[in-house]
């Protein structure tokens, strides 16, 4: 038996951070492309756009730097800060995962539940 738990950032009730934007965000990084990450976790550009512009207003860091298209095509790199927030947030995931497995072993012992 286990438990499952989702995490994500709100501000005043909207949705901020989560799974779906770290999505797209470690797409960026490994595409280099806000529109080559869109593609790859199926949402439209436009889409991808406004949860960059939303994260970046909300979280108050610049997430994405984005190079002007010309000659070789345009481009979006990660910030130091938004890599930094991936891995910050990937160490509270885990937290908070150990954490609620811990709760979730004491519950069962509380109940006598099986541990299978």
């Amino acid at each position: 038996m286990k438990v499952k738990s989702k995490i994500w950032i709100e501000v005043e009730g909207e949705p901020v951070f989560g799974r779906g934007r770290r999505f797209l965000l470690q797409a960026i990084d490994r595409y280099g492309s806000i529109s080559k990450a869109a593609r790859e976790i199926n949402i439209s550009y436009r889409k991808a756009w406004s949860y960059i512009k939303a994260m970046e207003e909300r979280l108050g860091i610049r997430l994405v730097e984005r190079h002007a298209g010309g000659r070789n095509g345009g481009g979006a790199t990660l910030t130091d800060e938004a890599r930094r927030f991936l891995q910050e947030y990937a160490r509270f995931e885990d937290e908070m995962r150990s954490l609620a497995d811990e709760r979730f072993r004491v519950f069962l012992e509380r109940m006598h539940c099986r541990r299978e």
